[in-house]
């Protein structure tokens, strides 16, 4: 099947009032499990791959090869994109490497240099045909975010928002609502009302970064409100790690494919289970 892009998959679910889940790539492994978990459920989604992923493989272009062609195979449309980029060179490589959209993370940047930043990468990324993400305010669990979702001054400001997308252009803006990056429990609490004053504010499709440590019915209740991708990372690692390590247990084996394969199953089945959920 041909690759779909990410503009397309986040028009369409906001069109349905729905959403379009992006999953997160760490390994060929992880590529493999989201479009088997992809296929099973006949829903479409997003593979992307984070700025600390990238680092992790040192190249990008092997793993975004990789995960290309695992999306080009697949019987469901799959779309690439390239999540929490902080350098502008490489946010702007994206469509080399085979990605249709990027996200620019200039968020931690002060609020005027955020916006100065984000419309100059914005400008050249449309040029060469991307679809482009930024975040305004801190969600929680970056190294360079505050500690607390919670705190003062952290969630995403209605006016701000509206001003921000007015200025950088952007396609689609992460916003702070109550979810945290990492999370191993279901414990967020979301801003619901606040999700609708932006939506209604900004006119342009919101993305909820940290959502595995969200509830299910409050995904659900994000959705109807206005949010339209939704990441996911954390929930398939533990996923992946739970299943690794029982594998593992009593085992002197050496093999890694017994236990890279169960992981991936874990991955395959979560991946369903989330794209069947809304």
């Amino acid at each position: 099947m041909t690759i779909s892009t990410t503009a397309d998959l986040v028009a369409a679910a906001r069109d349905s009032r729905s959403c379009v889940f992006a999953f997160n790539v760490v390994t060929l492994e992880h590529a493999e499990a989201i479009a088997a978990g992809a296929t099973d459920a006949g829903r479409p989604c997003i593979l992307q791959l984070s700025h600390n992923s990238i680092n992790f493989h040192q190249d990008p272009a092997p793993i975004m090869a990789a995960t290309v062609a695992v999306a080009r195979a697949a019987d469901v449309p799959l779309a690439i994109h390239l999540d929490h980029i902080t350098d502008a060179d490489l946010a702007l490589r994206a469509a080399d490497l085979g990605a249709s959209s990027v996200m620019f993370d200039a968020g931690a940047l002060p609020y005027a240099d955020n916006v100065t930043a984000t419309a100059d990468v914005t400008r050249r990324a449309h040029e060469a045909g991307l679809f482009v993400e930024a975040e305004l305010g801190y969600v929680g669990g970056k190294p360079d975010a505050p500690a607390s979702a919670h705190a003062a001054g952290v969630r995403t400001d209605p006016t701000e928002a509206k001003a921000y997308v007015a200025t950088t252009g952007v396609d689609a803006l992460a916003v702070a609502v109550g979810s945290s990056h990492a999370m191993t429990d279901k414990s967020a609490s979301l801003d619901h009302e606040l999700i609708s004053a932006l939506r209604d504010a900004t006119g342009t499709p919101l993305v909820l970064h940290g959502s595995s440590g969200v509830p299910d019915e409050q995904l659900r209740a994000a959705v109807a409100a206005g949010m339209v991708k939704i990441n996911v990372g954390t929930a398939l690692n533990i996923a992946f790690t739970a299943a690794v390590r029982e594998t593992l247990v009593g085992s002197e084996k050496v093999d890694p494919r017994p236990y890279l394969g169960a992981g991936r199953a874990a991955m395959a089945a979560e991946v369903e289970r989330l794209l069947r959920l809304i």
